[in-house]
């Protein structure tokens, strides 16, 4: 989610292997390979450890029930410290392992993964982006293998403008709202959506940037002061959110008027807060919580045999360790289509894995089938839509859980799809790219 910034001083490991229960370093025959350029240290290494600690206990997970159809999976974890350089450094000492038999490239950084959009496609190796990332990238016939599931940066904007919408009444017309964005990729990517929105519905956006890391907050908040906003968006990670929290509990500007993006809404965010976060509310496109089967039988399973990768067992149920195994739980599941095509018990290649992304059919039957019902939003893809959702919920901080203010909601599709779309074509242009015609994929 930072396109750049100054090399960490934190002395740290480059890489940390880790691999499948019981599997050999190097990738077997028949087995399927995951990169994982995660971050576990730096200044937003809490969250990656929740989010990495989900996705690599689903992936035991599987092994442990018999692997994807019998097909065992293998993977390497490299640190990156959320660091572009560093990510790209990942990739290419990874790369070769997993051209014959790749799970998709989860980098959980709009940043990195702005780094590695055209080695990706060019290496024709998947790259998914749940949640951040290149929002265009949902034009799968001109970005063949990028997938920005689920839900984007730019449909949550739209999702969060409705919420505050129905919040005052079925009308914005008149009203300020300031849009407070870490000053990075990640926090720029929404701003043409708000912008459409604040013209739509003919509020005034006032847009304040926050520089990273995001402790230093005082100019900020004191021009919202001077502002009197009637709602603020918050677009933080890491310690930004936390500092935000805690400066309007001091500036004296009500929780229940901030509404933060699914990177703004973890317990990360909120318990170091203490009672400054209480009654804020954010977005998400995963539920909080252990009461999903499919998370409580990854608790009893793997971490009852001693297999859990997490140090911090208090971090199970969390929301980012619930949307890390949300996006184990796709990727697995794109293998599997693509097996269904192509041969079950076998392991997939590049070209196999990227139609499985693309025909993806999570629906409410198989959700419920997984134990994830309510977990993540039904999921459907195609070649021009790789997005495949659009939906989000609001949740709100009690002080002690999350608890969900709505169903599934989506933003104005017919007014942003249409601007993401505009800005994929006009990138084809630039770049000299045919885009597929997806009638025929």
């Amino acid at each position: 989610m930072i396109k750049r910034f100054k090399q960490l001083t934190l002395a740290t490991s480059l890489a940390v292997a880790c691999f499948a229960a019981a599997l050999p370093a190097a990738q077997a025959a028949e087995e399927q390979f995951f990169m994982i350029p995660s971050y576990r240290v730096g200044p937003y290494g809490a969250n990656g450890q929740s989010f990495y600690g989900g996705f690599i206990d689903y992936l035991t997970y599987v092994n442990m029930k018999g692997g994807i159809d019998g097909v065992q999976i293998a993977w390497e974890e490299c640190e990156t410290e959320y660091n572009n350089a560093k990510g790209v450094e990942c990739y290419e000492r990874l790369k070769s392992k997993a051209q014959k038999a790749p799970g998709p490239i989860h980098t959980m950084s709009t940043g990195i993964s702005y780094a590695l959009a055209d080695k990706a496609t060019a290496d024709h190796l998947p790259l998914a982006m749940m949640g951040y990332g290149l929002t265009m990238a949902v034009d799968g016939s001109v970005f063949p293998w990028l997938f920005p599931l689920v839900t984007t940066y730019q449909m949550q904007a739209s999702a969060i403008v409705k919420f505050l919408k129905d919040k005052s009444g079925g009308s914005l017309e008149g009203k300020k709202i300031v849009y407070l964005y870490h000053d990075s990729a990640y926090g720029k990517e929404p701003i043409l959506a708000l912008q459409a929105e604040s013209r739509l519905n003919k509020f005034t956006l006032i847009e304040i940037p926050v520089a990273h890391p995001g402790n230093e907050q005082g100019a900020q908040w004191q021009r919202i002061r001077q502002e009197k906003p009637d709602y603020v968006i918050l677009w933080g990670w890491g310690v930004m959110n936390m500092t935000a929290l805690n400066t309007a509990q001091k500036m004296g500007f009500p929780r229940e008027k901030m509404v933060g993006g699914w990177w703004s809404g973890s317990e990360e965010d909120v318990i170091p807060a203490g009672d400054a976060a209480k009654g804020y509310t954010s977005a998400t496109w995963n539920v909080a919580g252990k009461d999903v089967p499919l998370i409580a039988d990854i608790e009893k399973t793997v971490y009852g045999a001693g297999k859990g990768n997490l140090k911090d067992t208090s971090k199970l149920g969390t929301i980012l360790y619930n949307r890390g195994v949300s996006a184990a739980v796709l990727s697995v599941e794109a293998i599997r289509t693509a097996q269904a095509k192509f041969g079950k018990g076998k392991a997939m290649g590049p070209e196999q894995v990227r139609w499985g992304l693309e025909h993806l059919n999570l629906t409410e039957a198989r959700l419920k089938e997984l134990g994830a019902t309510g977990l993540l939003p039904e999921v459907k893809t195609s070649c021009s839509n790789h997005e495949g959702s659009g939906k989000v919920k609001m949740q709100q901080w009690d002080g002690k859980k999350w608890v969900p203010l709505t169903d599934w909601i989506e933003g104005n599709k017919a007014l942003i799809h249409p601007l993401f779309q505009a800005d994929a074509q006009k990138y084809a242009k630039e770049k000299g790219i045919t885009p597929r015609d997806c009638s025929k994929e």
